[in-house]
């Protein structure tokens, strides 16, 4: 007898991807983002936003954006959807402005979810601890270099 491999349908692998990435989105993304707006809203409301956007001014305006748009990057380190969440609520707030998501957004790609990578894969892979350090220094480094090549570029 001849074994006969059948190759699942092209509309089976669509659905099952789609039922996939509905549950990474509301499952992992949704409530970073989520998460992330309430924070500002705290922040905004207790008047702390304030006092980080007058404390990190003058180094956020070195490259060109307002002190606020540290806590994009901190969050962003922290959790891709968290910085996304961020940047989206400062954005609506008219905290940021378009320019500033736009210089923002490699930055945030290049240093996005550090924390959580660091466990999930340096860890696991067995990564000497004093290396890790130097591999965050590096990815940070290119972020704040594109935060400068993005505001010559845009």
């Amino acid at each position: 007898m001849s074994e006969q491999n059948e190759k699942p349908m092209i509309t089976d692998v669509f659905v099952s991807g789609v039922r996939r990435g509905w549950g990474i989105a509301t499952g992992s993304m949704l409530p970073n983002v989520l998460m992330a707006f309430v924070l500002i809203y705290f922040l905004k409301l207790t008047g702390i936003l304030d006092l980080i956007g007058n404390l990190c001014g003058p180094l956020m305006r070195v490259f060109g954006l307002p002190g606020e748009a540290l806590m994009v990057l901190l969050a962003a380190w922290l959790s891709m959807g968290g910085g996304v969440g961020v940047a989206s609520s400062l954005f609506a707030a008219g905290t940021l402005s378009l320019h500033d998501v736009a210089v923002l957004a490699p930055a945030m790609y290049l240093m996005g979810s550090q924390v959580q990578y660091i466990g999930r894969l340096l860890g696991v892979v067995g990564v000497p601890g004093k290396y890790i350090p130097v591999m965050v220094l590096i990815s940070v480094i290119n972020a704040l270099l594109s935060l400068v090549v993005m505001q010559i570029l845009v």
